[in-house]
């Protein structure tokens, strides 16, 4: 029986060009089975195997449990990591987690971890200050990529661009983190952590070779080969590697992805272990820019057009990694559960930049300056820990401790040329040659040998305790977690150090789950986070930043939450209501970055997803959000609205299978985002935006192998939208959304 590999392709084919390639992107896996001299025959019966041992699950955590099965439709699992504690079911953990399953990922052709959470109602994709990475808004706050998670351990895959061929599953767990996964060390987990978990070789073989196809001519290829060996596929490996490359839908815009993965795991019956190795290459040419309305006073400009490019032809952005990770986990006896884990990443980035800075809302007239950044990464991080069950009378308890550290070095140089600038404008940009700087640029380190500007440690040991009473009807679980933050920056040109702090906290927690019936618990928690303090970007404001590279002393956030899940007849859903404080980060009258009150998010959230009935799968949600500023010391500001934080959000996504057609599958996205402010001072409100998406794709078998046909467009209607405000804090800078995209692909299991 042929197996549902969902994945989305374009529903509409655009133009010749297009159609011609969709021939070629269907043709290449089948031409490629062909070649296969080794290929079985159709109907062919495979060898008869006696084996009296159980099948070895795979893992891709090293740990007993392995991944949480899948939910009813795939789209999500029934579970997910809840830090130390390990894989739980949303049913019994105190806390809100979507896991968002491979078959998503496929379905709907996402690219990134960002195109993964278009699906989220929590979760809104912005974009880091001044270049191109990823940042996340969770419950209103933001979460760069640096500050993602790779197997329960941060900050070890691309700084700035997350392929999804790199990982199986994106577990989002909401709310603040500190007692269950540490502090994190860029200065996310406020508003949640996202944690990526690595590929693992199936019980059964697989290749698979995927082509495809979008907007502009952009191909890619790929290729996902999996085998288990050894006394009872005790042993397995998997690799994946990838290239894609072309133009994009936006004009003139250019991205080069590369990457290949190793993932290796082997498990007896007391002892688990796994290693992962990858490498990624991001090139960005001419890739379209933020844009700064810092010196707009009352409304921000029309979005102009979505194909539309303001990008510099000289300007580029390119990173590469190296990244690894190893884990293992051994049973002392079947009451006494140890894991270590180690992981390492090394990177280095460089970038010129021309983003535009807005003087007239009304024409769009603007300017730009050239901007040339050089960073060098150095990421080592690890863990050790125990979990024990024993049982006191009634009541079961599940004990947990753990260690661990994180190492951050990077190395950062730049030249800023921000007083000689040149004219454009948003609707009718300007193209220049590529400017030489001028003898007033402003210069840090070697831009061609960046030197140390800051390094952040953190250690911390933690205890948790999760008691069960009444038949597990009743489970109650307390920690608390003894973080150590040490971080030190050190000046531009001549390395003096010139901020530092060495601090360290407790950080408690508490959670209950009270299972009113088989389908319906209650939970309720009370968690804080412990991030580093956010640092002094270069520049603000369309000016420099006197203190930067400075980093600020620690955040401590609290969280209070109460909610309900429910769990019945193919159909999940969780209803949650929570309030978080952050300190918060602000530019004082001479543009210096310093702490200043506090932001207060009250808030809430609804999920649904599963297959209420046979042939439709749902996944979808709202958010309500009371995002606003408090204790200032600006009386004109407080009680506004945080930048780039909506009121309200929604995604509504289905998907059917067409009666009567075997292996035929539509689907439909719908994703809302309210109105936001632009700055503090609530004069700049950027208007909310709607988008639908959709796709449609094929199961079929040729020649006894599973071939998977898809199409998909984003962004149906075509519209002109700004999609997120800022993703950096204290500033309210613009991305424009994506034009109307078509995707072609076709892949063949074999």
């Amino acid at each position: 029986m042929i197996s549902r590999f969902q994945q989305s392709a374009r529903l509409v084919i655009p133009d010749m060009k297009i159609r011609t390639l969709a021939y070629v992107v269907a043709a290449l896996p089948y031409a490629v089975v062909n070649a296969q001299s080794t290929a079985p025959a159709a109907g062919a019966n495979p060898p008869v195997q006696s084996m009296d041992a159980i099948k070895v699950e795979a893992s891709a955590d090293a740990s007993a449990g392995g991944l949480a099965q899948p939910y009813a439709g795939g789209q999500v699992a029934r579970g997910g990591r809840i830090g130390l504690l390990g894989t739980q079911d949303i049913m019994s953990t105190p806390f809100s987690i979507t896991s968002y399953t491979n078959e998503l990922i496929q379905d709907k052709q996402a690219r990134s971890v960002g195109d993964v959470l278009q699906n989220d109602a929590g979760v809104r994709v912005a974009r880091g200050f001044g270049n191109f990475q990823e940042s996340y808004f969770i419950r209103g706050f933001i979460l760069s990529s640096d500050d993602v998670a790779y197997n329960g351990l941060y900050s070890l895959l691309p700084r700035q661009y997350i392929a999804t061929e790199l990982f199986e599953r994106v577990e989002v767990l909401r709310g603040a983190t500190a007692f269950l996964t540490g502090a994190a060390p860029n200065g996310g987990g406020i508003g949640g952590v996202i944690n990526l978990v690595p590929k693992r070789a199936p019980n059964d073989p697989l290749t698979r070779i995927t082509t495809g196809v979008s907007s502009g001519g952009q191909f890619q290829v790929s290729t996902d080969i999996a085998r288990r060996f050894g006394p009872d596929d005790s042993t397995g490996i998997r690799i994946n590697a990838a290239q894609r490359s072309g133009d994009t839908a936006i004009d003139d815009e250019h991205s080069r992805t590369s990457l290949v993965s190793l993932g290796l795991d082997w498990r007896s019956a007391d002892t688990r272990l796994s290693a992962d190795i990858g490498f990624q290459e991001n090139k960005l040419k001419r890739a379209r820019p933020n844009v700064s309305v810092v010196g707009l006073k009352d409304h921000v400009p029309a979005a102009p057009d979505a194909s539309s490019n303001y990008a510099q032809p000289w300007s580029y952005s390119n990173e590469r990694d190296w990244f690894g990770t190893v884990r293992a986990e051994h049973d002392f006896s079947d009451k006494l559960t140890g894991w270590a884990a180690f992981g390492m990443r090394r990177s280095d980035e460089a970038n010129s930049l021309g983003n535009v800075t807005l003087t007239n809302a009304s024409t769009g007239a603007g300017n730009f300056y050239r901007f040339d950044n050089t960073r060098e990464d150095s990421v080592n991080t690890g863990e050790i820990g125990l979990r024990a069950k024993v049982r006191t009378g009634p009541v079961g308890h599940e004990f947990v401790a753990s260690a661990s550290f994180f190492d951050l070095k990077k190395k950062n140089a730049y030249i800023m040329d921000y007083a000689n600038t040149f004219q454009t404008n948003l609707y009718d940009p300007q193209s220049y040659a590529k400017p030489a700087f001028s003898a007033g640029a402003l210069r840090g380190n070697d831009i061609d040998d960046p030197a140390l500007q800051g390094r952040t440690r953190t250690s911390s040991y933690a205890f948790g305790d999760t008691m069960s009473f009444l038949d597990d009807k009743v489970l109650l679980t307390l920690g608390i977690r003894h973080q150590r933050l040490s971080s030190r920056s050190y000046a531009y040109n001549t390395g003096k150090e010139n901020g530092a702090y060495d601090q360290s906290r407790n950080s408690p927690a508490a959670g209950l789950v009270f299972k009113v019936a088989p389908s319906v618990s209650l939970y309720a928690n009370y968690i804080e986070a412990l991030v580093a303090g956010d640092t002094a970007p270069t520049v603000a404001n369309g000016k420099p930043v006197p203190n930067a590279g400075e980093s600020l002393a620690p955040y401590v956030s609290k969280q209070k939450e109460i909610g309900i899940k429910y769990d019945g007849d193919g159909l999940g859903a969780g209803l949650a209501l929570f309030s978080t404080d952050k300190p918060r980060a602000a530019y004082d009258a001479s543009n210096k970055f310093t702490a200043s009150g506090k932001d207060r998010h009250q808030g809430i959230e609804l999920t649904v997803f599963g297959e209420p009935v046979k042939t439709v799968r749902v996944l979808g949600g709202l958010t309500f959000l009371d995002a606003k500023q408090r204790s200032t010391g600006n009386t004109a500001i407080d009680g506004n609205r945080v930048i780039g934080v909506p009121r309200f959000q929604a995604n509504l996504g289905a998907e059917w299978d067409i009666p009567g057609v075997q292996g035929l599958a539509v689907d439909g996205r719908m994703v809302y985002t309210g109105a936001s402010y632009a700055d503090d001072a609530n004069t700049l409100k950027v208007p909310g935006w709607t988008r639908f998406d959709a796709g449609v794709r094929y199961l079929m078998e040729v020649d006894g192998h599973v071939v998977t046909l898809r199409a998909r467009v984003e962004n149906i209607a075509n519209r002109n939208y700004w999609a997120s405000v800022g993703g950096y804090p204290g500033n309210g800078y613009l991305v424009l959304g994506g034009p109307r995209t078509f995707s072609l692909s076709a892949s063949m299991d074999f």
